[in-house]
């Protein structure tokens, strides 16, 4: 799944983890493919599990 930057930065808010903003901002690409190991790994490196943002987009909390 393509997943918006932007989209993974307010989800690092909600989650009470605006520290790792300005970092995540840095080096998440732009489109994050959640089935591509590189990226899966950078997003566990600010402390999310792929599918569990999978599955909040696929809820609605982004309001999609």
């Amino acid at each position: 799944m393509q997943i918006p930057k932007q989209q993974i930065l307010d989800f690092l808010e909600q989650q009470g983890k605006s520290d790792q903003k300005p970092q995540a901002e840095q080096e998440l690409p732009q489109q994050v493919d959640t089935e591509k190991t590189e990226h899966q790994n950078l997003l566990q490196k600010f402390g999310i599990n792929p599918q569990d943002l999978i599955s909040k987009l696929g809820g609605g909390s982004f309001g999609l």
